[in-house]
């Protein structure tokens, strides 16, 4: 499975990284800007991502904004639906907008920081990436 962790703090990023490297390749991007451009460069090559963990809050693009961008960038290129990037967002913020708003935008899942690592084995079995 190749993963895409979109995390700009330091900690998350380590803790994702160590969980999801056992089952595969992963990459880091550090905002939403380099996230979108990595799903885009990942699709050009035919090697796109399973699975992104991406948080909301971060500089220059946030995961919301990413999120949309992702999305609309796989309508664009005609991804069928079951092949789209399984998207959960791992974030601080646990309040019922922010969650309604990400699953609006089409995010798979969602964590609330700190991230428990059951919770996200769970979500990865649920989709069937392990």
């Amino acid at each position: 499975m190749k993963s895409l962790i979109v995390e700009d703090e330091f900690t998350t990023r380590l803790i994702l990284q160590n969980i999801l490297s056992q089952f595969g390749e992963v990459h880091i991007a550090v905002n939403g800007r380099e996230a979108t451009e990595a799903v885009r460069l990942a699709y050009r090559d035919s090697a796109p991502y399973r699975l992104i963990a991406m948080d909301v809050m971060m500089p220059e693009m946030n995961g919301q904004a990413a999120l949309k961008a992702i999305r609309t960038l796989e309508h664009e290129l005609a991804i069928d639906p079951a092949e789209v990037a399984k998207i959960i967002m791992t974030t601080a913020l646990g309040d019922g907008k922010t969650i309604m708003t990400a699953f609006k935008d089409q995010c798979d899942g969602y964590l609330v920081k700190p991230i428990d690592k059951a919770k996200l084995l769970k979500y990865l079995d649920d989709f069937k990436l392990i």
